[in-house]
């Protein structure tokens, strides 16, 4: 099956969020959110308007249809949507003094945490008898920006990558707000801001992207140094049974996706999405490229090399024209590659990723 590619206008997207019967998308862009709805072709559907600076992260509720964004004017906002189409912003208690970079619903949806550039991460949870978002800080021992966040499935841990080049583990355990959760590899004590893994680049990278494997066993990391790291812990306050690095001669990535246990995506700023598979017995190696541009490159050089070409070439120029003289890259994508999300799942595997660039362009890529 081919991709699918949507060029939506020029302007930079720093983040999109697909529904969860992949009907709308939403999209972070400049310092407003756009909601498509997505037919055969893409209408932009309405446009929310709250934050007065660049919205850096957007994520859209499956369950509940809310959204949560968040933007460099250090707010975020929570939009209710009413049977009439129209979203209703509702107000969240930040307390920070910096921007705010990455927000991401837990899987039970009764909290969202938000990274920012104020060295902490705030947890939401909704206060009924105020009726708005209130937070709590986890802040130590966070030193510097946090870029992302992302949540394990039992919505208490919660992974955070910086730009200290530190990827932890956070418990967000609030009482009267969660369930006590069952004890995972990465510890049974679950008070709020337990630090219960806390791992480093290797080398010293930052980590642009953190993200636990499905089963919450396993976590891995991209960093600006074009590298994966994929760790297993062993049990809480042990060594972990494994890390594993992958280097690569690409240029860094911005975001990964596991699409199994086995099976990892990531994108950058190479603008091309590569598979990474593995395990933690017989490590892990890059597989393959998803819309090779070596593959790309080959397929032009050999139509430009076809009679006519060459006789045209040499009829305009004087020469005939053996390589690709064009500007734009052998690549869907024509610049990085900001964010990657689970597009389509089935038999417990993600078949499909969508991903948005600095090219106004959103991509579905099977995989």
């Amino acid at each position: 099956m081919p991709h699918q590619v949507h060029s939506l206008g020029h302007v930079p997207i720093s983040d999109h969020s697909f529904s969860a019967d992949r009907s709308q998308l939403a999209l972070a862009r400049d310092i407003s959110i756009e909601i498509y709805d997505t037919g055969s072709k893409y209408n932009l559907k309405t446009t929310l308007s709250g934050h007065d600076k660049t919205v850096t992260s957007v994520d859209i509720a499956p369950h509940s249809g809310r959204i949560v964004t968040c933007s460099q004017d250090r707010n975020a906002l929570v939009w209710e949507p009413s049977p009439d189409g129209t979203y209703k912003p509702t107000l969240v208690l930040l307390r920070i003094n910096r921007a705010a970079t990455y927000a991401r619903w837990s899987p039970d949806e009764k909290k969202f945490a938000v990274g920012s550039g104020a060295r902490a991460i705030a947890v939401c949870y909704f206060e009924e008898e105020n009726d708005w978002w209130v937070s709590k800080h986890i802040k130590k021992p966070l030193r510097s920006t946090v870029l992302s966040v992302s949540w394990h499935p039992n919505s208490v841990l919660l992974a955070a990558g910086s730009t200290d080049s530190h990827a932890r583990v956070f418990s967000t355990f609030i009482k009267g707000v969660d369930a006590r959760p069952e004890p995972t590899i990465w510890g049974d004590r679950v008070p709020f801001q337990t630090l219960c893994g806390d791992f480093v680049s290797p080398a010293g990278g930052w980590v642009h992207d953190a993200a636990f494997s499905p089963s919450g066993n396993a976590l891995a990391l991209v960093t600006h140094d074009s590298s994966i790291t994929i760790v297993y812990p062993s049990g809480p306050e042990q060594p972990p049974a494994a890390v594993v690095n992958v280097s690569t001669t690409l240029l860094p990535f911005k975001s990964l996706v596991w699409l199994s246990e086995n099976e990892i995506i990531a994108a950058g700023h190479d603008c091309h999405p590569v598979i990474f598979t593995g395990s933690d017995q017989s490590g892990w190696v890059l597989d393959h490229s998803v819309d090779d541009p070596n593959e790309a490159k080959k397929n032009a050089t050999s139509r430009e090399n076809t009679a006519l070409n060459m006789f045209r070439q040499m009829d305009l120029k004087g020469t005939p024209q053996t390589s690709v003289d064009d500007a734009s890259l052998p690549t869907i994508h024509q610049n990085t590659i900001t964010k990657l999300r689970p597009y389509a799942v089935s038999g417990g595997r993600v078949n499909s990723v969508s991903s948005t660039g600095v090219d106004g362009r959103v991509v579905i890529f099977d995989v």
